[in-house]
């Protein structure tokens, strides 16, 4: 008999992956430690391979984690499209404004099965600097934006936390002194935080390469030239640090999502509103 993957173990999978730890993750979801614990293992047992690293600062996913967040995220936000949206037909335009670091393959592909859900309905992405987004959404081209809270347009509709990652270029020895990084050429939480960190922890370092778009960052990442902080999502199997305790903790980054206040009452945004949550 085949195995099924429970939409509810992949739901605790990604929740546990994204708080960086089972008591946090079993707060949030209002379960008890070794009651998610157990729902680990299960998922373990039907993947047929350990998913979660565990160490003193934390959880990381094992590579076989990685590979499975991207399939867990699409299967929950089509299961949420498909409760919410079976039997309606929305039509009009949604703009939505993204950080570069949020447009990634993941989001992308859970609004494009939105889109192929409704084909009356028209979304357009915006990915840009953070003033041309606040004009987009000044101006009404833009409904919904997802960004770090300061950055926001418009007073959030929600908040949440997602931790950052140290992504590992290829071959890079993450004892190296001083410590390769790679970074956001324009000040941000990414950049701030990753310097602060290695600052705290008195890990001498050196900028590699910088660059202002996340293609390049990951583009270095790949060459082998350094070390970089990045959200989960956007961090390739490739680049995992399987050495957790080798650098030292990131902070959690505070993200929101400001929806424009005429566009209350509108299924469509609505629509584009809950996979957004759902996929973050």
């Amino acid at each position: 008999m085949p195995k099924d993957l429970e939409i509810f173990l992949l739901r605790s999978f990604v929740t546990v992956v994204r708080a960086g730890s089972i008591s946090r993750a079993a707060s949030i979801m209002g379960l008890t430690q070794p009651a998610l614990s157990q729902q680990m293992r299960r998922l373990e047992r039907a993947v047929g391979r350990p998913l979660l690293h565990r160490s003193a600062s934390g959880i990381s996913p094992t590579r076989a984690g990685e590979e499975l967040i991207p399939y867990a995220d699409r299967i929950l936000a089509l299961a949420a499209q498909a409760l919410a949206e079976t039997g309606r037909v929305l039509t009009g335009r949604c703009g939505i404004g993204l950080l570069e670091d949020l447009a990634a393959v993941r989001l992308s592909h859970a609004l494009a099965d939105l889109a192929q859900l409704h084909p009356g309905a028209t979304l357009e992405v915006l990915s840009l600097p953070d003033d041309a987004i606040r004009e987009a959404y000044d101006a009404g081209r833009v409904q919904l934006v997802l960004n770090e809270v300061p950055a926001l347009p418009g007073p959030p509709t929600w908040t949440l936390s997602r931790p950052l990652h140290w992504a590992v270029g290829r071959g890079v020895e993450v004892t190296a002194n001083p410590l390769p990084v790679v970074l956001f050429s324009h000040t941000c939480s990414w950049r701030t935080a990753a310097l602060k960190a290695l600052d705290h922890a008195d890990r001498p370092w050196r900028v590699a390469f910088e660059s202002n778009s996340l293609t390049g960052v990951l583009a270095a990442l790949r060459a082998g030239l350094g070390v970089a902080a990045l959200m989960p999502m956007n961090i390739e199997t490739t680049m995992t640090c399987h050495d957790a305790d080798a650098l030292p903790p990131l902070p959690a980054i505070e993200l929101g999502l400001a929806r424009h206040p005429r566009s209350a009452q509108d299924p469509l945004i609505d629509a584009v509103e809950t996979v957004l949550r759902h996929m973050m």
